[in-house]
């Protein structure tokens, strides 16, 4: 089963070739998705990533969590909420 990673506090430029650049190297990235506002195209400035292999997905985590992207410190987790946003 896949796992999905929550990140918050991405930057607003950040996008989801970024985000899939930023897991790719830890195992195959199933998906990557910066959450945006349906009325202006907005970054919230979280997204989500998932990752077929448990393994891989807790690797990243590990790696990926309180380090800087585009100047800003991400936080990362496994998505434990139902709701995709």
């Amino acid at each position: 089963m896949s796992m999905n990673i929550q990140i918050y506090n991405l930057s607003m430029n950040t996008g989801d070739r970024d985000l899939r650049r930023l897991f790719s190297p830890f195992g195959i990235v199933v998906s990557a998705e910066v959450a945006r506002d349906k009325l202006n195209g907005r970054s919230k400035c979280k997204g989500m990533v998932e990752m077929p292999v448990d393994k891989e997905a807790r690797q990243a985590i590990e790696s990926l969590h309180l380090t800087l992207l585009d100047g800003k410190k991400i936080s990362v987790s496994e998505q434990v909420e139902l709701s995709k946003w």
